[in-house]
């Protein structure tokens, strides 16, 4: 095998076992999955299709080996300026009182984006380019602590971080 050969194959091998570095900016954040350390939960962001809606994201969060999905939304909020972020279980459809959304909500806070560089940052809009990581401070003891298994079941507890895994077309 020549030279030049041999390092197209290494390249070849190469492209295949290294992580898509370019994955996360190729993508818009309305279409990027994200993952937690240990790949138990799944962020799925999905756009809004709507110009009037108060959120700039939402997102499905999935528990794997369980049928539970959760509701995910960032909203803008000012002084100061923050993305801040919701996460809800079994929220009644329709008109509901803060009362409804307060027994429905198992997590608020601010939602962080990181980029490849580690530059952490609001979470950008969904039309914006995807970021390489998400951050909920303290979802973790959240969602251990509620219910969204079932009554008296474990729920393993996530990293707050969740890493960039793909992209919806």
């Amino acid at each position: 095998m020549s030279k030049k050969a041999s390092l197209a194959a290494l390249f070849a091998v190469s492209a295949l076992t290294l992580p898509d570095i370019a994955a996360a900016a190729d993508c818009l954040q309305s279409h990027a999955v994200y993952a937690d350390r240990d790949g138990i939960y799944q962020l799925k962001f999905q756009p809004l299709n709507s110009d009037a809606a108060a959120a700039n994201n939402q997102f499905k969060m999935t528990v794997k080996d369980s049928d539970a999905v959760l509701d995910g939304y960032v909203m803008p909020s000012e002084d100061p300026t923050r993305t801040i972020g919701m996460v809800m279980f079994h929220c009644p459809d329709g008109d509901a009182t803060g009362a409804d959304l307060d027994a429905c909500t198992i997590w608020q806070g601010p939602v962080y984006g990181v980029d490849a560089k580690g530059v952490i940052d609001n979470l950008p809009a969904e039309k914006a380019n995807a970021v390489d990581s998400i951050v909920l401070p303290a979802i973790g003891p959240a969602l251990r602590d509620s219910t969204i298994l079932g009554e008296g079941k474990q729920v393993a507890a996530p990293w707050d971080v969740f890493a960039f895994k793909e992209c919806t077309k």
